[in-house]
């Protein structure tokens, strides 16, 4: 999503980047490995670390799976959260 495209592709599959209506930040919805997620711009605005970095002009995106953050990229570098998610 860092070069602004309108999809993101994974593989062969390709998925649409839309925009939150809320604060309009950038989302796409993807399937990876057989699990749904969410990725979501990070919103800036906000008091988190990561909002912070973004606010530094790092490129910041969040991912939710099942209504949990999983994972966060910030200028290219990926962050597992938790317990690793692998099946």
């Amino acid at each position: 999503m860092v070069e602004n495209a309108d999809a993101v592709k994974l593989g062969t599959e390709s998925y649409p980047v839309t925009n939150s209506r809320a604060k309009c930040l950038r989302l796409v919805a993807f399937v990876f490995d057989g699990n749904e997620i969410m990725g979501i711009e990070q919103n800036p605005k906000t008091k988190s670390p990561w909002a912070a970095v973004a606010r530094a002009g790092k490129k910041v995106m969040q991912f939710i799976q099942d209504g949990s953050y999983v994972a966060v990229v910030a200028d290219g570098k990926l962050t597992l959260y938790g317990k690793s998610r692998a099946s």
